[in-house]
């Protein structure tokens, strides 16, 4: 049962990352230029190594180019709008276990 609510959650973190990165994507081209947009679609190289159960969790060279080259604005706007998503969608807040 356990293990079963494991994968659900992972697949929820999973599915919220990609709704997350669509949003905020839309989002940071209305409110930036398309700077900002552009940086968020070369974080999807890093898209293998994000999502639960991935067999390599270790980033390619080309994520880490991408998260380099990212405008620090760009990533906490992003992150700062991913935070209010469940709030706007009347959800309780998403927790994250940092050892999880």
């Amino acid at each position: 049962m356990a293990a079963a609510s494991s994968i659900l959650s992972l697949r929820f973190r999973a599915t919220l990352l990609l709704v997350v990165a669509l949003v905020a994507r839309t989002q940071m081209a209305w409110s930036q230029p398309s700077a900002c947009s552009t940086q968020l679609n070369n974080l999807s190289v890093c898209a293998p190594f994000v999502v639960p159960g991935a067999p390599d969790s270790t980033p390619s060279a080309d994520c880490c180019t991408a998260l380099q080259t990212m405008d620090h604005d760009c990533m906490c706007s992003t992150l700062r709008i991913a935070s209010r998503l469940p709030s706007h969608c009347n959800l309780t807040p998403v927790t994250c276990d940092v050892n999880a």
